[in-house]
């Protein structure tokens, strides 16, 4: 049993990948989270119902302990002021964009990528799942080489369509 789960969540490994860093934006983090992911996977593999969607439920993990992350750097970074009045201020290291605001980003990149072409929007999303860029190839009857521009074109097209954020962020370069 253990062999096979361990089979079964390696073979999500690169997807789990693309989904830290989708996540994290950096590829330090990425790598912890992913770590995290797996610890937590791994302990808690008895909880998983055989037979149903273990990438959803990686996903998932993945999810919930970025979030909680996220909560637990707020919380450390937020001081209290000692006045007559208690004033909270919360200083982060970065712009961590709040909830709204994430949603807001999240609407913006969907809707990005709603307007790809779909030759462009297909591939960038089939690669961006994980999928090698022979697979998609093959799946399109095309040549790997017309994959790679698709992907590259939608990218470029997202991040023309995105820079708004890359500037909010401080991501874009000067």
């Amino acid at each position: 049993m253990e062999n096979s789960f361990t089979d079964q969540v390696a073979a999500h490994a690169l997807a789990l990948k693309g989904y830290a860093l989708f996540l994290t934006q950096n590829r330090d983090d990425a790598h912890d989270l992913l770590q995290e992911t797996y610890l937590k996977a791994f302990s808690n593999r008895e909880r998983f119902a055989p037979d149903t969607n273990l990438k959803g439920w990686l996903y998932t993990i993945m999810k919930n302990t970025f979030i909680n992350n996220y909560r637990r750097k707020i919380k450390r970074n937020t001081f209290s002021d000692q006045t007559e009045q208690d004033y909270y201020i919360n200083q982060p290291s970065q712009h961590i964009p709040n909830q709204a605001e994430s949603k807001m980003v999240m609407e913006d990149l969907n809707a990005a990528i709603a307007k790809l072409p779909f030759e462009l929007r297909e591939a960038f999303m089939l690669n961006f799942r994980g999928h090698k860029y022979q697979d998609i190839a093959d799946q399109f009857g095309i040549p790997i080489g017309t994959v790679k521009t698709r992907i590259h074109l939608a990218r470029k097209a997202l991040k023309r369509k995105l820079s708004v954020y890359g500037d909010l962020y401080g991501l874009n370069a000067a």
